[in-house]
């Protein structure tokens, strides 16, 4: 069969990785000679024999290649029709589709939904797509088209934002032109404005997290100290915490995260714009939960060692300050640190902390953030429950 896009060849001996489905071709397994592929553009992967492998998004850079697909077939609205609702009957099996309960998921996640480079949430009547790659990004028409074959009159808005502010890229709205919305995630009611917000506006993969937390905080003083819209805060309250102090950098989701609480018609919290660090450092108020969910501490492999000692000083510091018995919910999502990595790292804060102290609960990412079984690395969010005596 002829092919149907420009080919790319492989390096003899590359070709197992796509031969076990794994969906990213590094640039040191490509053969070079000749001219490369434009950025965005749509490859056919053959290994040095000339055998094809596979299609997907070519970029110039470490990933060179997304594998959208290891059948040779056209990357066309049909394609991109039949991959976005394969990823919309899985939400439906979960029981996310028409809940009334949550009207916030992510229906699109990447390699977990065989799109690497795609991220789409939906946030009761609003699909915001994310682009990590400029192939999607390129696609973003297309992608909206399904979204609305789809959802039919369930979608008013279709916001695009690139996830890297480098390419050369506008966001924008490609239906509707709605800021924000509200929805509901167990029962309670949060804001999420993708217009100037960070990724989509919310952080939809702590979910159920956010929920088990309930389990903890009866009768108890908690501290999210990387509140961002007070996902957790909302829901200490909704377990009966005593009193919730929400901190962030950032003034924006601050505020955001007070709308949050009066929405759901509690009082019981103060919040404060400053460093998390730098707060548990300054305070003398010890604490009976306390929650440690910072952003990426390591988007590369070459900050690893700066994110582990990001995480020890974070969480030796919140041991230090949690009251005998107290509870603390911990927290990576840097995808160069594995579970075995994190895990040791707040071994080594434990250690330096001079506490006693037992994991409860290991703990991950919701369904809705599927990791495809060939590409681990998509398993990104880990988390503990430990008790501090």
């Amino acid at each position: 069969m002829a092919p149907l896009y420009k080919s790319v060849f492989l390096k003899k001996g590359k070709e197992s990785s796509l031969k076990r489905h794994h969906r990213w071709v590094f640039s040191g397994a490509l053969n070079e000679s000749g001219e490369l592929p434009d950025d965005g553009e749509v490859v056919e992967v053959h290994d040095n024999k000339g055998n094809y492998l596979a299609t997907g998004h070519f970029q110039d850079g470490n990933i060179a290649v997304r594998i959208l697909t290891f059948k040779r077939q056209p990357i066309n609205e049909e394609f991109w029709f039949d991959k976005i609702r394969n990823a919309y009957s899985l939400r439906q099996n979960l029981r996310l589709i028409d809940s009334e309960n949550t009207t916030g998921y992510r229906l699109v996640f990447g390699e977990g939904d065989g799109l690497p480079g795609l991220v789409i949430d939906w946030y009761e009547g609003a699909a915001i797509i994310q682009a990590h790659s400029a192939g999607m990004g390129m696609a973003k028409t297309a992608i909206s088209l399904a979204l609305q074959q789809i959802y039919t009159n369930q979608l008013h808005t279709v916001y695009y934002t690139p996830a890297s502010k480098k390419r050369e890229e506008e966001e924008g709205f490609l239906l509707g032109n709605a800021k924000g919305t509200w929805f509901r995630e167990n029962g309670l009611y949060f804001y999420s404005q993708w217009l100037g917000g960070q990724k989509t506006g919310y952080f939809l993969d702590q979910r159920d997290n956010r929920k088990l937390l309930r389990n903890y905080v009866e009768d108890r003083v908690v501290l999210d100290a990387f509140s961002h819209t007070g996902g957790f805060g909302v829901n200490a309250l909704m377990g009966n915490a005593t009193h919730v102090v929400s901190l962030d950098a950032s003034e924006k989701t601050i505020q955001i995260a007070e709308k949050n609480f009066i929405k759901n018609g509690f009082n019981r919290f103060e919040t404060h714009i400053g460093n998390a660090l730098d707060y548990l450092n300054s305070k003398d108020a010890h604490f009976d939960v306390i929650i440690i969910d910072p952003p990426a501490f390591a988007k590369h492999i070459s900050a690893k060692h700066q994110a582990v000692q990001g995480y020890k000083r974070l969480n030796k510091i919140a041991m230090q300050r949690i009251r005998p018995g107290g509870i603390l919910f911990t927290f990576s999502c840097s995808q160069v640190v594995n579970k075995t990595l994190f895990e040791n790292t707040v071994r080594a804060a434990a250690i330096e902390s001079k506490r006693e102290i037992r994991i409860l609960q290991w703990l991950s990412q919701p369904p809705d953030h599927p990791v495809d079984i060939f590409h681990p690395e998509s398993a990104y969010l880990k988390g503990l429950v430990l008790v501090v005596m």
